[in-house]
C-alpha cells in the first residue's frame, strides 16, 4: 500500500473518495493500486470500518 495514505483515517477518506468517483468494485480499486484487498480491508477495520458491496464504501 505505498501509493496510499499510511494514517487509516486518511486511507479511509481517500479509498472512499476512489470508490465513489473512479471505480465500481473494491476488487478495481485494489487492482489499479496494486494492493492486497485482504489488507486494506483489514487495515479499516482497525478502525471499525467494513467494507459493504451494495454501497461500495467503507461504512
Amino acid at each position: 500500500m505505498s501509493q496510499l495514505p499510511k494514517d487509516p483515517v486518511m486511507l479511509l477518506s481517500f479509498t472512499n473518495t476512489q470508490l465513489r468517483d473512479h471505480y465500481p468494485t473494491l476488487e478495481e480499486f485494489c487492482k489499479t493500486y496494486f494492493v492486497d484487498e485482504n489488507e486494506l480491508i483489514g487495515t479499516l477495520e482497525k478502525i471499525d470500518y467494513e467494507y459493504d458491496q451494495t454501497v461500495n464504501q467503507f461504512v
